[in-house]
């Protein structure tokens, strides 16, 4: 290939630069406000949340992990519960279950890295109270079979949504579509601010009033404090700026499958690509491949300025955090063999055709 350009696998300035005087103007408009935690700010951008996902509910939280850690201490998961998840999640979809004192229970995967169903009925226990369903990719999963396993043994659905806002399973937007969820604001994710953040959605009304005392210390009002509490709310002008983003979204997102269609065209005869469902609508917060020469096509990817990740090179239950769980090599065969496989390209709206072409080009080359 004569050609050459060099491709991040992520660029947040270019986006920065594309929308710099109106997040200025929030900027200004909140620091000369004098109102920095909390406010009207804070609750105009749940409102917008809440009408952008059809859900009842939404309230800003300090980041992605603190929404499912809140919604399970709100839940009363403790010392003694079980929660299921999948393995090949990052870690944050497991850790928040250790921190309420719980126990992870991990299964294997389906094709698509999204959770098995079957292998979480298999997974159930007198102590199970919960499923915790990964939308990796920003493809949702197969929440009905789950919903119908959680509505026969009795247990909470709670969506971590934290790579998938704006994505649809049969119509819907995820976030509504059990118990609870969770949602991360991190800036690599596809609605991203300028340092840490998430939300929380729930059609429960006394789940959410739970919730937002948790959030805040288990206060009811500035001087009574009814539970023992949380610090974790999202910073107001990290809303105003998500606030301003979430506008773009919906176009984000089309451009993100836009370039999710040119890959899987252009790659389709040379390794496997992701295929959407007709039920669903994916957000490609990450487009990942497959081939058995994982290790060679990324460094043949990095000597002509393609930079891509693995997501995620070891699963949870190989992790050393999980050793009390007592996992072994060999049990998760999907998982385990996808983590040597797969790659993600780079996939961001602001990628030009041009880049999307040469991306496409570089991995022919290769084979």
């Amino acid at each position: 290939m004569a050609e050459n350009m060099v491709i991040p696998f992520v660029d947040l300035a270019r986006q920065f630069h594309s929308m710099e005087s109106q997040l200025t103007q929030a900027f200004l408009a909140v620091g000369r406000s004098g109102g920095y935690i909390m406010g009207e700010r804070l609750e105009s951008f749940e409102r917008k949340v809440a009408e952008f996902l059809d859900v009842r509910y939404v309230l800003g939280v300090a980041d992605g992990s603190d929404a499912l850690f809140l919604v399970l201490k709100a839940l009363e998961v403790g010392p003694g519960d079980e929660v299921i998840t999948a393995t090949n999640s990052f870690i944050a979809s497991a850790w928040v279950i250790a921190a309420a004192g719980a126990t992870p229970v991990l299964v294997d995967v389906c094709e698509d890295f999204n959770i098995d169903p079957a292998k979480v009925e298999a997974a159930i226990t007198p102590r199970t109270k919960g499923i915790i369903p990964v939308h990796l990719t920003g493809r949702p999963a197969a929440m009905d079979e789950i919903n119908a396993i959680a509505v026969r043994h009795s247990l909470f659905v709670l969506e971590d949504a934290a790579q998938a806002i704006g994505a649809r399973y049969r119509g819907k937007r995820v976030g509504g579509l059990g118990t609870a969820a969770g949602f991360s604001l991190h800036p690599l994710k596809n609605l991203g601010v300028y340092g840490d953040g998430g939300f929380i959605t729930t059609n429960d009304g006394a789940l959410d009033a739970k919730l937002r005392k948790l959030r805040n210390h288990g206060l009811r009002n500035r001087d009574e404090c009814e539970m023992w509490g949380f610090n974790s709310r999202l910073d107001t002008m990290q809303a105003a700026f998500a606030e301003i983003k979430l506008e773009r979204l919906d176009g984000w997102n089309a451009r993100c499958r836009e370039i999710a269609k040119a890959y899987a065209k252009g790659l389709s005869a040379y390794v496997q690509v992701p295929v959407d469902q007709a039920w669903e609508e994916c957000v490609y917060h990450n487009f990942v491949i497959r081939t058995d020469r994982r290790d060679a096509l990324v460094a043949h990817l990095k000597e002509r300025g393609v930079d891509t990740r693995v997501h995620y090179p070891i699963p949870i239950h190989l992790q050393e955090s999980a050793k009390s769980l007592r996992y072994k090599p060999g049990e998760f065969l999907n998982a385990e063999r996808y983590a040597k496989t797969m790659i993600s390209l780079p996939i961001y709206p602001e990628l030009t055709p041009a880049e999307v072409g040469y991306v496409v080009r570089t991995v022919i080359s290769f084979f």
